[in-house]
């Protein structure tokens, strides 16, 4: 009796034991699961997570934080009340707009203000102190610290242009044709997420050059096509959006292309890079904070997330499964693509959303795979913020790689 007692308790708690694993198993795949939803989704969520404490004497003193305290030139936004049609503000509306839209005043609804800050002139215990560069004046409350100082056009460069529609294999999609007198065009491609005014920063030096530019929309963008399972494709499919820019520009007149992408926007054009024809015509590469290896991407994210590493494949197989993208071909290191062309990388190294140690290796093996690749660190900043830690060193480097390769 005792021995059946015994194993009975044993049977017991063997059978505990195999739930608890199997529960926990279950929990770490829907938790993996849910990481690849977060991934492919496409909706953008409005954040301020910043604080303006006070304004006065062309300066704006913010809470402290870590990305308050990044050097250089940065866009400080924040939601403007809304207003009726005569400008009386309205109470009580819910609209927002998302973090990045244009500056425009919208009838019963939020708008968004933008300033530009610059220098740190003081840092202690009473908060962030920035120099006030151009802009109105913020109010006191919450903002948020955004790369893109400039709204809502090329315009805001001083630049003219024309707003273009390119022929998506989903359908028509909104572009900015910025002219120039050169038959090499420089076509543009944000992030995941972004919007084309990531791009805004850049425009005056590839103006300068010479080179006509073409800022792109493509799927799941504000104003493009959503695609057939709204949900991000991370590339897999978004290069085909890329491809149709790449036929507008021949179309125009454009007899090689110079492709410049942000983030998200290198997978997309190398894929392109690999899989397109028209990728014969691409003379140069311009990638600031490139998703290099997706993989990298998604166990740098998981750290971010405080969660564990071994969640990640599990996430892979969920987004293989949804979208059918093999992550083998998203890492250039070890599957480059069939074009490379001359190529410069500029990467924040404390950059925390893509990981700089994919694009130092890809430098250093550059001569192996037959790449010319350049790479440029900058110190201080995050994501795609290269720019806005020192404008007239990235622009230098841009101009004299596009001089030198062209």
């Amino acid at each position: 009796m005792a021995d059946d007692a015994a194993v009975r308790g044993k049977t017991a708690a063997g059978a505990l034991g195999a739930g608890l694993g199997a529960g926990l198993a279950g929990g770490a795949v829907a938790i993996g699961r849910y990481y690849a939803t977060v991934l492919l989704d496409p909706t953008r969520v409005v954040a301020y997570p910043e604080r303006v404490l006070g304004v006065g004497d062309g300066t704006v003193t913010l809470a402290t934080s870590r990305l308050v305290r990044q050097p250089g030139v940065w866009g400080l936004r924040w939601t403007a009340p809304p207003a009726d049609s005569a400008g009386v503000p309205v109470v009580g509306s819910a609209g927002v707009p998302m973090v990045g839209s244009a500056s425009v005043p919208m009838v019963g609804s939020a708008s968004e203000g933008l300033a530009v800050v610059g220098d740190i002139l003081r840092d202690d215990r009473h908060g962030v102190r920035r120099r006030l560069l151009s802009g109105p004046v913020p109010p006191v409350g919450p903002a948020v610290v955004d790369a893109g100082p400039y709204d809502p056009d090329p315009g805001a460069r001083g630049l003219e242009f024309t707003e273009v529609t390119v022929d998506t294999p989903l359908g028509p999609a909104p572009a900015w044709e910025i002219p120039a007198e050169r038959d090499v065009w420089a076509i543009a491609v944000h992030g995941r997420g972004g919007r084309r005014r990531e791009a805004l920063r850049i425009l005056p030096t590839l103006h300068a050059l010479g080179l006509p530019t073409l800022v792109i929309s493509y799927r799941n963008d504000d104003e493009a096509p959503p695609s057939p399972d709204g949900a991000f494709h991370l590339g897999d499919t978004e290069w085909e959006d890329l491809e149709a820019a790449v036929g507008y520009a021949r179309g125009r007149g454009a007899r090689r292309i110079v492709l410049v992408g942000w983030s998200m926007g290198a997978a997309i054009s190398g894929a392109f890079l690999d899989r397109s024809p028209a990728a014969d015509l691409v003379d140069a590469v311009v990638w600031d904070a490139p998703l290099l290896d997706w993989r990298a991407t998604l166990r740098r994210q998981a750290r971010n997330r405080l969660l564990p590493p071994a969640l990640v494949p599990i996430a892979e197989v969920s987004a293989r499964r949804r979208i059918g993208i093999d992550f083998d071909h998203f890492d250039l290191v070890r599957h480059p693509p069939a074009r490379r062309p001359p190529t410069l990388v500029i990467h924040s190294v404390p950059d925390t959303a893509v990981p700089i140690g994919t694009a130092r290796t890809l430098a250093a093996r550059s001569r192996d795979l037959d790449w010319p690749v350049r790479l440029l660190e900058v110190d201080g900043v995050e994501h795609t913020g290269s720019w806005n830690a020192d404008p007239e060193r990235y622009d230098r480097a841009v101009t004299a790689f596009l001089t030198d390769t062209l």
